[in-house]
């Protein structure tokens, strides 16, 4: 299972391979990207390889965006043609600093654009396993922008610690956030089905943990799952969220995604200039749509489409743990993303509430779910509850 890798998944990255990537963005017309991506590529080459060896690589790649921005008037092919020849002089070592950071915020903001066009950027959906495999799997879904290396914040990893606490085997998904939720939710349950299928011991429990967006995915994968009849949703025994926005987030509707990527990554601050761009995966955000009907054959940018009611598994015990960032817990303020009420599954409609398990965490905003000692206290004995009743 480790040294498998899905079809089309790079096995290298170079600074030539993201610089044809992102040329292809400039080509797309959209305002301001060549701009964009020239700030952020001089970022990590000012912040992470400002060696002395490396500044006339530096001169390279401003030469190559001033060739760029004077041609964009050409095809396709003459800038991709012109790249590739610069190529060889552009290549890096492939696990330059904050690369993985970098492209997932992309592919968040824009990776509905990189995907239709076939961009080598556009990131390819794969689960990692990490460790031994064993007959109870917890698979760890991230949010919007992010990527699997980032649920390790300041030192703590939830994934590590129901490994050595709770003798999970831990797997992470890594996926491009800014397709529409339910793409990903559909990919992710074929996923599953072949972890299951290839997995070297027989697995007895899978638990799904989402944080933000990633429990939106992760609700559309069981949808999915039913109708495709994957096995492996028999063996779901837990699902837990993490500040998801069950019913939506003012995230997409006040331009505060902006925020939460400039806040992952000091390579990811030039996104700001993309505030007016949103991927089909952002939008998806206004109102926490899972379903392909929420979408198909809608105008995704116009307000006031309510996504359809999907209810969660049934059978499955589900928790639900929101933030504040008030010290007290019973305050209706959210973790400065996501509303409390949508956190908790909670709706003025009855018949659109979530059947949930409720937490709320004080003192703690909407990335500190992932770094707070005490969520994952919480996620420990809900899972050990689950498993005994």
């Amino acid at each position: 299972m480790k040294n498998k890798r899905p079809p089309g998944t790079p096995t290298t990255a170079s600074h030539g391979g993201d610089l044809l990537g992102a040329s292809r963005l400039a080509l797309e017309a959209v305002s301001g990207v060549t701009a964009l991506v020239e700030a952020v590529h001089m970022n990590v080459l000012n912040r992470a390889i400002g060696t002395p060896a490396m500044r006339p690589v530096a001169g390279i790649t401003s030469l190559v965006y001033r060739s760029v921005k004077g041609v964009t008037a050409l095809v396709g092919g003459g800038i991709d043609g012109a790249l590739r020849k610069l190529g060889p002089l552009l290549t890096q070592p492939p696990a330059w600093a904050g690369r993985e950071g970098l492209i997932a915020a992309l592919n968040g903001v824009v990776g509905d654009r990189l995907e239709h066009s076939a961009n080598p950027l556009a990131i390819q959906m794969r689960l990692i396993p990490v460790g031994d495999p064993g007959s109870r799997v917890v698979v760890l879904v991230h949010g919007l922008c992010m990527n699997h290396l980032q649920w390790q914040r300041d030192g703590i990893d939830h994934g590590a610690m129901l490994a050595a606490n709770g003798g999970y085997s831990t797997v992470y998904l890594h996926y491009n956030s800014g397709r529409h939720v339910s793409e990903n939710g559909r990919d992710f349950a074929d996923q599953l089905q072949l972890l299951l299928e290839a997995w070297p011991v027989a697995i007895e429990e899978i638990v799904l943990i989402g944080h933000s967006m990633g429990g939106l995915v992760a609700r559309s994968a069981c949808h999915y799952a039913a109708g495709a009849q994957h096995s492996w949703l028999k063996h779901l025994k837990s699902m837990v969220f993490l500040g998801t926005p069950h019913h939506g987030a003012p995230l997409e509707r006040g331009g505060n995604w902006v925020h939460l990527i400039t806040d992952l990554s000091a390579y990811s601050a030039p996104f700001s200039r993309l505030a007016k761009i949103r991927s089909a995966g952002i939008t998806d955000l206004r109102y926490g749509s899972v379903l392909d009907e929420d979408w198909k054959g809608k105008d995704r940018f116009e307000h006031g489409l309510h996504p359809l009611f999907l209810a969660l598994p049934a059978g499955v015990p589900c928790l639900a743990i929101a933030a504040t960032t008030e010290k007290d817990k019973d305050s209706k303020t959210g973790d400065g993303l996501v509303p409390l009420a949508s956190a908790l599954g909670e709706h003025p409609d009855k018949r659109r509430r979530l059947q949930l398990h409720k937490q709320v965490v004080p003192t703690c905003n909407h990335m500190q779910l992932l770094s707070s000692s005490d969520v994952g206290q919480r996620l420990r004995l809900f899972l050990t509850d689950s498993r005994l009743s």
